[in-house]
């Protein structure tokens, strides 16, 4: 089966990161990503007081066996690192992408998620991908010399990030076909781009070549994967017969009290027990 690796922001909200680590560990996992460093969710919001620690981080991932596959570079509404379809922005995202990576090269790790940002309502669509394609550009520059790949994520406008520019699989895909480096993918969120267009799995098929990561949650609602409308061991089957090599990423926000015993139901459900 394709890896499976959990977003620790949304499981065991009351611990430390590093305890978060040694927990999603225990319940059977190898891999693990994360948001910004900036901050870490609590349960209720992103605490700027709980910032990660790329050196704490590290020993806790070595001591558990577990592996960072990828975290996000900036924020999606801009606040951190702000937003490259807005050329005001792009000192200030160049500068975020380069810090990132090396606190992505401290935990080795090799991927980092980047984002829009939100709509400039003084710019038309046509000039903010104009900007957006020009800061990706030079960002997979940076990202290529340090042995980084970019994952270009586009998001649902319909329920969780209303106002962000990049919301289909269809724009994502021909911006990272346009820049056409291998160290920038698509990063396909089965969860926001059901809700955005469906047809997953044909979508999938059509894009494989350009999608360096996947992300996963129960629709409706964001929770566990099982339960909703997708059929997720058959996503998980048909790309791992495409012959992805990535990691399927796990983004949701537990309904099950037990994380632990949510982590295990989800990955007995992927592999089909």
């Amino acid at each position: 089966m394709v890896p499976v690796s959990v977003c620790l922001e949304t499981v065991f909200t009351n611990l430390p990161v590093e305890k978060r680590i040694a927990k999603i560990a225990e319940a059977g996992f190898k891999t693990i990503e994360f948001w910004h460093p900036e901050g870490t969710w609590d349960g209720k919001g992103v605490q700027t007081s709980m910032a990660k620690n790329a050196a704490s981080m590290k020993t806790a991932c070595e001591k558990n066996g577990i592996t960072v596959n990828d975290f996000a570079f900036h924020a999606w509404e801009g606040s951190i690192g702000g937003c490259p379809v807005n050329a005001d922005d792009h000192d200030k995202y160049i500068t975020q992408i380069r810090k990132m990576i090396e606190f992505a090269k401290a935990l080795g790790c090799k991927n980092g998620i980047t984002l829009s940002g939100t709509v400039t309502k003084s710019l038309s669509r046509e000039q903010m991908r104009k900007n957006l394609l020009k800061a990706l550009a030079e960002a997979t520059k940076i990202a290529q010399k340090e042995g980084i790949t970019l994952l270009l994520e586009p998001l649902n406008t319909l329920v969780d990030h209303a106002g962000y520019y990049l919301d289909t699989p269809d724009e994502a895909a021909e911006i990272v076909r346009e820049i056409n480096s291998p160290n920038l993918r698509m990063l396909y969120d089965v969860y926001h781009m059901q809700i955005m267009r469906g047809n997953v799995i044909s979508t999938i098929e059509k894009n494989i070549d350009i999608i360096g990561h996947f992300h996963a949650a129960g629709v409706p609602g964001r929770a566990e994967l099982f339960g909703g409308e997708l059929n997720y061991p058959e996503i998980v089957k048909r790309i791992s017969k495409l012959g992805y090599k990535g990691c399927f990423g796990l983004e949701y926000f537990p309904k099950i009290k037990n994380h632990t015993t949510s982590l295990k139901k989800i990955r007995d459900y992927l592999k089909g027990n």
